[in-house]
């Protein structure tokens, strides 16, 4: 390659990658000695640009002097879980301090944010020791009062009482759709989570494999929490049987729904919003939709946490006064082209996020995107159950993912049925007159009953049993009562043993609409 040419490239690449940073009004080169606060953080890129710009910016003007943010961006809240956890464990294990390798954890749910503060044990040189992930980050109490007012929002707090977790941004959950694709297949747009149910979405539904995206598994417990246990997986177990995939990254549904592979998908409120939002933009009209189901979505906050070992503890703390303050809130839902003169608001992309700051939704409706209040729309869960999320991940994956194939075998028999009626609603076998489809929709919606360590089996339907369930099995507390496996944990032969429940009862509806 000539000389030329190099230099062709180079300014080819330079303007490409270049042009977003260095053609904003507002743009700060950082001294390559500036302090440094290294941020893990599921976050996708336009979120940690602003962020990391607004720090600076706030910084330099606040203290005159430098800082920057490292971004750690290892994959999905629940991976950043697992990850810190392995960490602090070995370090507990070999002696050494936990923590050290970074100051913050920056996004995800309060369910996430919630286990890195619990304490984790281990054994070292025959020991028992013990830690948390997560360590208080003290705010005075007039600054909380002032940014957050009441500490709840619905029936789920907004920071946590003790100081370990702060939320900065609110998330909503809800279906992404594509019009364009509904109107083809006669489908009116979707108004509730039954909506996911419609048979004529068989191999037309994006979703996500909940044990790989804390989001996700947020969103299928707010289905649990808001129309109960059994409805819930009446909607679950349908939605699993439309699907086309089960993806390991709750970006793909979004995407997929706006390209016209899927009809519909279960999505976080930001991502369904950002991807309307970049079709609109790019000439492609109301093509896609976003909608949180009225009255029955759930309303989570999106929290920071401080890590044990923070090697730079000072300026973390000063990344979290940032994130409450006026200007970092005004980051999640104002306009880039907003033309006040006080200069709040993001420079390059809509983020398209719901701010936690109170104070944003009285005083600047009018300067956001999304002209949506959480705190006038959020409300308690009906059916409220903090035990239900722990089951989530291991009975979808034995109903519906280890089970794919035959589950839609099962769905395709119920719906060619002669006796099956026509109709886009959920049709259970309490619907129907015909004792053959009753029998069929029973054995599709039916749930296994759990062994206990003193010889009974229970159902999951009961809040008492979902609790005594959990910690047996999920807990492992039972381990040594030889319910499974001694090398295998309690969670995974939970999951193979409901697998073959599961199994047995799709291949019985095949064989009985031979």
């Amino acid at each position: 390659m000539n000389k030329t040419a190099v230099i062709v490239i180079g300014v080819c690449l330079a303007i490409l990658f270049g042009v977003p940073l260095f053609f904003r009004g507002d743009y700060v080169e950082i001294p390559t000695d500036a302090a440094k606060v290294i941020i893990i953080s599921p976050h996708n890129e336009q979120i940690r640009h602003e962020f990391g710009a607004g720090f600076s910016k706030w910084h330099q003007e606040k203290f005159q002097k430098p800082a920057q943010v490292v971004w750690s961006v290892p994959g999905g809240t629940s991976e950043i879980r697992r990850m810190l956890i392995s960490q602090y464990k070995h370090a507990l294990e070999t002696g050494k301090e936990p923590g050290g390798e970074a100051d913050l954890v920056f996004g995800g749910g309060s369910y996430e944010h919630g286990v890195l503060k619990k304490t984790i044990e281990s054994n070292f040189e025959g020991e028992e020791v013990s830690t948390t992930i997560s360590v208080p980050a003290i705010i005075d109490q007039d600054i909380l009062d002032e940014v957050y007012g009441v500490n709840v929002i619905g029936d789920i707090s907004i920071y946590d009482p003790d100081g370990y977790w702060h939320g900065l941004a609110l998330s909503g959950f809800g279906i992404v759709y594509n019009n364009e694709v509904l109107q083809t297949l006669d489908i009116e747009f979707p108004t509730s989570w039954e909506a996911l149910c419609n048979p004529e979405l068989l191999g037309r539904l994006a979703l996500v494999n909940p044990a790989q995206s804390g989001s996700v598994t947020t969103a299928f417990e707010a289905i649990l929490k808001n129309l109960g246990w059994k409805r819930g997986w009446q909607v679950l177990r349908r939605a699993a049987a439309n699907a086309r995939y089960f993806s390991a990254s709750s970006l793909k549904p979004p995407v997929d729904v706006s390209q016209g592979d899927a009809a519909m998908g279960v999505c976080i409120d930001f991502y369904g919003r950002y991807q309307s939002q970049a079709v609109k933009s790019s000439g492609g009209g109301d093509r896609v939709g976003y909608i949180d189901p009225p009255s029955a979505t759930m309303i989570d906050p999106d929290p920071i946490s401080l890590l044990r070992g923070a090697p730079n503890e000072e300026l973390a703390m000063r990344f979290i006064e940032y994130c409450l303050t006026r200007e970092a809130q005004s980051l999640w839902q104002f306009k880039v082209d907003d033309e006040s003169k006080d200069k709040l608001g993001p420079d390059t992309f809509e983020l398209r996020r719901m701010p936690v700051r109170r104070e944003m939704y009285t005083h600047f409706m009018d300067r956001m995107v999304d002209q949506v209040n959480p705190y006038e729309t959020a409300r308690p869960a009906p059916y409220p159950d903090r035990n239900m999320r722990a089951f989530i991940a291991p009975i979808f994956s034995a109903m519906a993912m280890d089970t794919h194939d035959e589950l839609i075998e099962a769905w395709e028999a119920i719906l060619s049925h002669p006796a099956y009626p026509e109709t886009s609603t959920i049709v259970t076998a309490k619907d129907v007159d015909d004792e053959e489809l009753s029998s069929m929709l029973e054995l599709f919606d039916a749930m296994p009953a759990i062994p206990t360590n003193e010889d009974t089996n229970l159902s999951m339907d009961t809040l008492d049993n979902r609790k005594t369930l959990k910690y047996g099995w999920l807990r492992d507390q039972w381990e040594s009562d030889g319910l499974w496996h001694p090398e295998d944990r309690g969670a995974y032969s939970l999951q193979q043993n409901a697998a073959k429940f599961f199994k047995h009862n799709y291949t019985t509806i095949v064989e009985v609409n031979e």
